[in-house]
């Protein structure tokens, strides 16, 4: 990836709000990431009000970071003309987290019905890295044959789960070491990031 990112982030209906703050955080402290366009969708946002007690949509962002940032474009979930929507836009990666199973389900299979969905397919039509998140468990058949269609279109199914060897603190150690893992694997490793160290 070169020096200025404009990067998507996409937040959905699954459990593991947190790690999305945690996204949010360390996309918007990288000094390589020019633009964060940033959609939750209406699941997103009960799934934010149950696990992190914050509602609303119009100051989200502001909640997450604890401040405003001009590095973050928020979009609504309904807006299919956004800038995101067009393959003309240049996008250099899409991050889907957490990745529902009824996300995940309309982008294997081409459905587009939102922006979070069209985004994704832009990403993939585009041959542009496209990340899912996935979260859920355990899976199903359906599941497990959308992520293979997914990954086949060209996707990256790279399923929230948490790290014990570094030996987390906490849930939000647990959160912001899988964030690393995500931007490392999308060539933004974050400095003071965990790295196995065998002996």
């Amino acid at each position: 990836m070169s020096e200025s990112h404009n990067i998507t982030l996409a937040v959905t209906g699954a459990s593991g709000s947190i790690y999305a703050a945690e996204m949010l955080r360390a996309l918007v402290a990288d000094t390589r990431v020019a633009k964060i366009n940033f959609v939750a969708s209406d699941s997103a946002l009960r799934v934010f009000a149950e696990e992190m007690q914050l509602s609303g949509r119009n100051d989200l962002v502001e909640k997450l970071l604890g401040t405003p940032s001009a590095k973050v474009h928020q979009h609504t979930d309904s807006n299919i003309g956004a800038n995101i929507a067009s393959g003309s836009y240049p996008t250099r990666c899409m991050i889907v987290l957490p990745c529902s199973m009824g996300t995940l389900a309309g982008i294997a299979n081409g459905i587009a019905s939102n922006l979070i969905q069209r985004a994704a397919d832009v990403c993939l039509k585009e041959r542009r890295p496209l990340i899912l998140c996935v979260r859920e468990t355990p899976f199903n058949r359906i599941h497990l044959r959308n992520m293979t269609l997914a990954a086949e279109a060209g996707a990256t199914i790279f399923p929230a789960i948490p790290t014990l060897y570094n030996h987390p603190q906490s849930t939000n150690d647990m959160a912001r070491n899988f964030v690393h893992r995500v931007l490392a694997h999308i060539g933004l490793p974050q400095p003071g990031a965990y790295q196995w160290q065998p002996d």
